[in-house]
Parts: structure tokens; sequence; C-alpha cells
């Protein structure tokens, strides 16, 4: 089967596991997703089965819209609910002065990530090096946050949206937020991940691959049955012929090629529509 989809990953459980499932479910051995989402996360996550696994870096997954609640005054190293060992009181926040400080986010942010992350130091997970009690030092990185909205505040528990580029920590910029309003310590609650670019969740109804595609249509002009080969192509018979990674319709399936110093190189060839 190919096939490509958007599925609803619940909390508490990792994605490599939702996985298995979904291979069970639609009887499929090769299966893949594409970024991953914590076990405490939530939400979107785009599912490739068959031939389709092959398609996930030619994409539009960017930006990711994410759902958040932050609980003010409670500490976890993990900055989520899972290892909170302490919780301060703290003053009540007038509705305001949270909106004002979740604007102030928008643009360039550069921070630390969390050390519960996915993030390698010397070839092992940092998350592996957190749960053993070994020191974690990571080097700061810079997101872009597109758009905050304020969502609700209900002390001490502030709710809020917020749309980024790729490998944004969700959890690290509710801390900075708890950080903008006076308070030391504050973790997620709850993390959904909304959306990622132009995928929503839609009761894993098959895409359309060909309105999924990062990368823009060509139109080859020669004999056809040179993609059916898989023959050596030539940048002459294109319609668009400069360099660059472009994708071909050939009705049942597409090819992805790429143009490069006058040479064509095959990236994918005849994958399969469904």
């Amino acid at each position: 089967m190919n096939r490509l989809f958007v599925a609803y990953k619940p909390t508490w459980l990792g994605s490599n596991k939702f996985l298995s499932q979904l291979k069970r479910k639609y009887k499929e051995k090769k299966a893949g997703f594409s970024g991953t989402l914590d076990p405490f996360a939530k939400g979107v996550l785009i599912i490739g089965l068959g031939s389709h696994t092959k398609l996930f870096r030619f994409l539009n997954k960017a930006p990711k819209t994410y759902r958040a609640t932050l609980w003010l005054g409670a500490h976890s190293d993990t900055l989520d609910i899972e290892l909170v060992d302490t919780i301060a009181n703290t003053q009540t926040l007038d509705i305001a002065t949270v909106q004002e400080a979740l604007k102030n986010f928008v643009g360039s942010l550069t921070y630390e990530p969390p050390i519960f992350s996915a993030k390698k130091i010397d070839g092992e997970r940092a998350y592996d090096l957190a749960r053993a009690g070994k020191e974690v030092v990571l080097n700061k990185i810079t997101s872009t946050i597109y758009e905050t909205r304020f969502i609700s505040y209900c002390h001490p528990f502030i709710t809020f949206e917020a749309t980024v580029s790729e490998g944004t920590y969700i959890r690290s910029l509710g801390l900075l937020l708890a950080k903008k309003l006076g308070v030391q310590d504050g973790v997620l609650t709850a993390l959904e991940r909304l959306s990622e670019g132009q995928f929503l969740y839609e009761n894993e109804k098959a895409l359309d691959i060909k309105k999924c595609l990062n990368i823009p249509q060509n139109f080859y002009t020669g004999d056809l049955l040179n993609i059916f080969f898989g023959k050596p192509l030539h940048v002459k018979d294109f319609d668009i012929q400069e360099d660059g990674t472009y994708w071909i319709d050939n009705n049942d399936t597409i090819t992805i090629i790429n143009l490069s110093q006058n040479q064509v190189k095959y990236e994918l060839n005849k994958v399969e529509i469904c």
C-alpha cells in the first residue's frame, strides 16, 4: 500500500509505538513518519506507507503550529509534568500583561534547548544522559517565532498557540514566557501539534501528493518511455532548465528529478499516487 496521510498521536505514546499500531491497522510493513513527537505531546504526525516514505524531504512541513498550556511556578528538568519536583505559589497576573509578554516573543529567538531532548552529545541522546544523572550542556539554538496567540489564562495556567520554525522547542518557549512574567519556573501540562505546514489532521484521509510537495512542477517534453524505463534524461527536454529539484507528472505516478550543471539526476522515479 502506498499512502500519505496525517495521523493524530495521543499523549503518552511514543511516535515509534504509534507507528507500529498504524502498520498493523493498515497491514503494511514499510511505514515511517516525519517530525517526531515526544511521548508527552499529542497531535499531527505525517505518516507514509510503502513508497511514500521516501517523500518526507519533499513535503511542505513548515511552519509548525502548537497549542500549549503552561503551569506557572512548577519546576521539572523535563520542562513538562513528567518529573515535577517543586511547585511555588505565584501571584495572579493581569491578562493584558500575559498577552503583551506573548507578543514579545515574535521574531528570532535564541535560547538553550531542554536537556531532556533528542539532541546528541558525543553520539548520545541528551535525554539519555539526563536520565542517567549526567551533566548535560547544550549549545544555544535560534528559532523563528512567526506568531503567538493568547488562548486563555486561569491562574496559574496559561494556554497559548505558537507558529514556529522547524526544530523549535515549545517547552523552552514556555519557560521563557514564565520568566518574562517574573516567574522563575514553569512547565507545560499539555502540548499539541495542530499543523505541520499545510498538513492538518483529517481522519487519516489519503493525501494527494501532487498538492503536498514543496518543490515546483516541471514538464518533460521528450518520450515518456524514457522516464518509465529510467533512462538518462537531458536538460534540453524540460520546460524549466534552471538548476533545481522538480517533480514530473506521469499521470498515475510522479518522478522527482534534480537539474544541476546541465545534468539530470533521478531523485525518485515512478512513485505511485496511491
